[in-house]
């Protein structure tokens, strides 16, 4: 395809996951992606430098309301939760206008159902991938870089719908929260348990008096370096089918994430069926405007 000469675009940036600007986790959203080649969408999303910036287009099917194409600065992705709910609002708040009662959104991934429900947007999480309990050698070698004794994980399991998740059960929020990983024996790890391969999330039930249910952290390594993401939906999406097909967690229950870096992020899960959890939050616009690109 032959890049278009440069021209303006309507562009936003969000805040996801939180109904407070600044407390959940950006997302830049370009509306009119028409006529991007994929390294010109590569190289604004690396511009940007945020975790994630989707470009909108129209869909390739009826069945769908709109494309999206998704990148995070080092390479595009098929699915992810916060880009999911964050380019929904967006295209929401340009005009857009679904066919039916849910909106489709089409990504690589594929056709992906969000419903409204008040302030709110939610996804359906989609099937994962790979599910089951990890291999012990790798509950090992990750209770070694999260820098605690192997019996502190008391459940573990594949949570790959995309993104290739491990998910760890602690037992409590405030062992979440201590959590102070090792960078060198992560990164070690880039082959099986965390990298570009795959990503490691710790769950823990919140204490009783908490406004919450679970406490959530996610850690992954990019461009040679540990980073903890502030709030995570493909991670919690595959956590809760996780949790509630193991009658760990309810139906219904609240996540928070993103406490040690100083955000305050709620993912909030809902069971309506055997096989469909639904993930939302909301959607805080921070920024409107245009860019040449």
């Amino acid at each position: 395809m032959t890049a278009q000469p440069a021209r303006v675009r309507r562009f936003t940036q969000l805040d996801v996951f939180s109904s407070v600007r600044t407390l959940g986790n950006p997302l830049a959203v370009v509306l009119d992606g028409q006529g991007l080649s994929a390294e010109q969408m590569q190289a604004f999303a690396n511009w940007t430098n945020l975790s994630e910036t989707t470009f909108l287009l129209p869909p390739d099917t009826d069945q769908a309301d709109y494309r999206v194409r998704i990148f995070s600065p080092g390479r595009e992705l098929p699915f992810a939760g916060h880009p999911t709910l964050g380019s929904c609002h967006a295209w929401l708040s340009a005009g857009g206008r679904p066919q039916r009662d849910l909106i489709i959104q089409q990504c690589e991934a594929g056709l992906i159902a969000i419903r409204q429900s008040g302030e709110r947007l939610w996804f359906a999480a989609p099937p994962r991938l790979r599910d089951g309990p990890l291999d012990e050698a790798e509950v090992v070698r990750i209770a070694s870089g999260l820098r605690i004794p192997r019996k502190s994980i008391i459940a573990h399991s594949w949570c790959d719908n995309g993104p290739r998740w491990r998910g760890v059960l602690l037992g409590s929020a405030a062992e979440v929260l201590a959590l102070e990983p090792d960078p060198a024996i992560l990164e070690g790890l880039d082959l099986g348990v965390i990298g570009a391969r795959g990503k490691v999330g710790v769950v823990a039930p919140a204490d009783a008096a908490a406004e919450v249910d679970f406490e959530v952290r996610a850690f992954f390594t990019a461009g040679g370096s540990l980073r903890e993401d502030p709030v995570t939906g493909s991670l919690n999406a595959a956590l809760a089918q996780w949790l509630i097909g193991e009658a760990i967690a309810p139906a219904r229950y609240v996540a928070r994430q993103g406490t040690r870096l100083g955000r305050d992020g709620r993912v909030y899960i809902e069971q309506t069926a055997p096989d469909t959890v639904w993930v939302g939050g909301y959607c805080t616009e921070c920024i409107r405007g245009e860019l040449t690109l």
